[in-house]
């Protein structure tokens, strides 16, 4: 039997990449397929040296760098598990990673060791690495003095390559296990289905914390030995620059705003991409709409989530429909079922469930919860409320979960509810998702007082600003003397973003 190590699969490619370039850093110097294999090795190596071992776990929480990759395919090398974290993520909510997941080894900015040392240590921690040049603890210095070849670690399908953890509506994130068959069946299907060509050029700006950049973007791209211009973050204007030596760009519904933002973006700035791909969050047909106007191209849309990497998306030939997320991939089939399981008919509307290789194995630690989201066909039930047409077209209609998706990042309400709910003068809360120009969904809080207290909004904000990552913090917070409610009692959030769904309107 062969090796169903991940890395064994791109590794062919890279040792027939050879000189190629790999990633084109702005700013920074070119790196080759060979070159990165021997940095991958160099970082696997250094693993192996501070006793990681297979099946651990390794969290990370870094800036995106070239070496954040070489950490990323070096775990995946050695047969241990990559945990990344949201880098906005704060102490408080990565202690609960760490706890959970118990790594052998977490791995974080300079910046972040004094913080997080002394929660590492808590949990049992064997070390903390920073991913710094040099200085006490450095990964990188630790991996330039290693040697640069290395064999791969055996692994089987099954055997578990991520642990990305997903907010959960109790407010108790879940790790979903995600296994080399899971990732390697993916991205062998989009890079089919997505035509990648010999001379493709990606423009990377995504961060590599998910699902999108980290198996998205860059797993296809390593399949087909593609050059990677790899960008730091998201500029409208720097990305403009470049676009015409990159021929695929991968995105979300944001970028597209903002490169429609900037008077320069036409037909001509783009006229070497072939593929533009957006997800993460839904994209407003006005988007499309406008994209096209400008641009001569169609926005391929497609759907995924963290427990199934892509389950659809768009034709590469064939209609781009706006508003939807297309067919279902290669070897997965989705179908619609009501609440029960009941499976529905065509055109009908109800929750989208999806089975493939490319479905998480289950919740890390989470038995009972993995059994409530299949269902016994082996089924994953998604909690995105969708309808299929008589071809299979797919379009996502609503979420059944309580989710609001901002800037492409998950926000559980329930989570941000007891943030606040825990703070002084505050009563009772609720938080909802309503339509923002630039990230889709902006985040409101509405709160009562308590106890005649009445909190200041920049307050509150500042005070979830040291618990919650910045994505998840309100934008507004308003105060009501009480929330509304039906007759059962349950608050009508419908009803609030019916009452605040301008305020984010130019």
């Amino acid at each position: 039997m062969g090796n169903a190590n991940l890395y064994s699969l791109l590794e062919e490619r890279f040792l027939d990449a050879g000189e190629a370039i790999a990633f084109r850093p702005v700013p920074g110097e070119p790196l080759s397929y060979v070159g990165l294999c021997a940095q991958v090795a160099r970082y696997a190596n250094a693993l192996e040296a501070e006793g990681v071992a297979l099946g651990d776990r390794i969290t990370v929480q870094i800036e995106k760098s070239l070496d954040n990759v070489f950490l990323y395919l070096a775990t995946l090398k050695v047969g241990a598990v990559y945990q990344p974290l949201n880098t906005a993520y704060t102490a408080a909510e990565v202690d609960y990673f760490i706890s959970d997941a118990k790594p052998s080894l977490v791995v974080c900015d300079p910046s972040r060791a004094e913080s997080l040392s002394p929660i590492a240590a808590q949990h049992g921690v064997k070390a903390v690495h920073t991913m710094a040049p040099s200085g006490e603890g450095s990964l990188q210095d630790l991996a330039a003095n290693q040697p640069s070849d290395h064999t791969t670690a055996m692994r089987a399908s099954d055997d578990l390559a991520g642990l990305l953890y997903t907010s959960g509506t109790t407010g108790r994130s879940k790790g979903a296990m995600i296994t080399h068959d899971n990732l390697s069946s993916n991205a062998l299907a989009l890079h089919r289905i997505w035509h990648f060509q010999a001379g493709d050029v990606l423009l990377h700006a995504l961060p590599i914390f998910h699902v999108h950049g980290l198996y998205v973007a860059l797993n296809t791209a390593f399949l087909n030995k593609s050059e990677i211009i790899w960008l730091q973050k998201f500029d409208a204007n720097q990305v403009l620059s470049l676009l015409p030596e990159a021929t695929v760009m991968m995105g979300v519904p944001t970028f597209y705003t903002r490169l429609l933002a900037t008077a320069a973006f036409n037909a001509e700035a783009c006229r070497n991409i072939r593929l533009f791909v957006s997800g993460s969050a839904p994209m407003l047909a006005e988007t499309h709409v406008e994209f096209e106007g400008r641009t001569g191209q169609r926005i391929l849309e497609r759907y995924g989530m963290t427990e199934a990497g892509m389950i659809t998306s768009n034709p590469y030939d064939g209609e781009r429909r706006a508003g939807t997320v297309g067919y279902a991939l290669p070897d997965v089939s989705v179908r619609i079922a009501a609440e029960d399981g009941t499976v529905l008919e065509p055109g009908d509307i109800g929750v989208l469930e999806a089975k493939g290789p490319n479905i998480f194995s289950g919740y890390w630690q989470m038995p009972e919860k993995t059994a409530e989201e299949f269902r016994p066909d082996g089924y994953f039930i998604t909690g995105d409320m969708a309808q299929i047409e008589p071809d299979g077209r797919v379009t996502i209609v609503g979420r059944s979960k309580d989710l609001i998706i901002s800037g492409g990042f998950n926000v559980y309400p329930k989570e941000v509810e007891t943030e606040l709910d825990d703070m002084p003068g505050v009563g009772e809360s609720a938080v909802i998702g309503v339509p923002h120009p630039d990230f889709g969904e902006g985040v409101v809080a509405v709160i009562t007082a308590q106890d005649g207290q009445s909190p200041e909004e920049a307050d509150i904000i500042s005070a979830l600003s040291e618990r919650l990552a910045k994505f998840k913090v309100p934008k507004r917070v308003f105060q009501h003397a009480e929330l509304p409610r039906n007759a059962m009692g349950k608050v009508q959030k419908a009803e609030l973003r019916a009452k605040y769904g301008e305020i984010f309107k130019a």
